[in-house]
């Protein structure tokens, strides 16, 4: 996967935090479906911790070990590229 200095344009994409497969799973394919119309190279990106929220009350996403649960289902099943972010607590 090369990004940048004359190569495609990757889309990078997906939601802002898991909060379910179900969920991540309908927007995997519906990126991927609209990438694939339009010859894009895709990468699926989610955070599993959003530790930078401003209330302390919001939801930060499932944490390490189920997220990255989700984020190997979606790259197992859609055959994409994963992303994620990760923030210091």
């Amino acid at each position: 996967m090369t990004i940048g200095d004359g190569a495609p344009l990757w889309v990078i994409a997906g939601l802002n935090v898991l909060e379910d497969l179900d969920l991540a799973r309908a927007v995997a394919a519906h990126l991927r479906g609209v990438c694939a119309e339009l010859h894009l190279p895709f990468v699926f990106k989610a955070s599993f911790d959003k530790a930078n929220r401003s209330s302390i009350r919001s939801y930060r996403g499932p944490g390490l070990e189920a997220g990255l649960a989700q984020l190997a289902a979606i790259r197992a099943e859609f055959g994409v590229p994963i992303c994620t972010d990760y923030h210091e607590a």
